[in-house]
């Protein structure tokens, strides 16, 4: 028997979704409940794009969507 993985979901992430100096939050408030696992922070300022240690779901910012890192 093989299992096959669904690769991880991507999330197009707009200028609402970005809290802070550039970062967005995993698990997202669409996620459902029981799929849950600690929150962690995940930087999209820097790159345009970052991934959740956890569930590896990848979240990237929208087309037209400016990143702005630091200060």
């Amino acid at each position: 028997m093989s299992a096959t993985l669904s690769p991880p979901a991507t999330v197009e992430v707009t200028a609402a979704d970005v809290h802070g100096p550039g970062v967005v939050f995993c698990p997202n408030p669409k996620m459902a409940l029981w799929s849950g696992h600690p929150r962690v922070f995940i930087d999209v300022a820097t790159t345009g794009e970052g991934q959740c240690p956890y569930c590896g779901t990848l979240y990237r910012l929208a087309a037209g969507v400016r990143r702005h890192g630091g200060h």
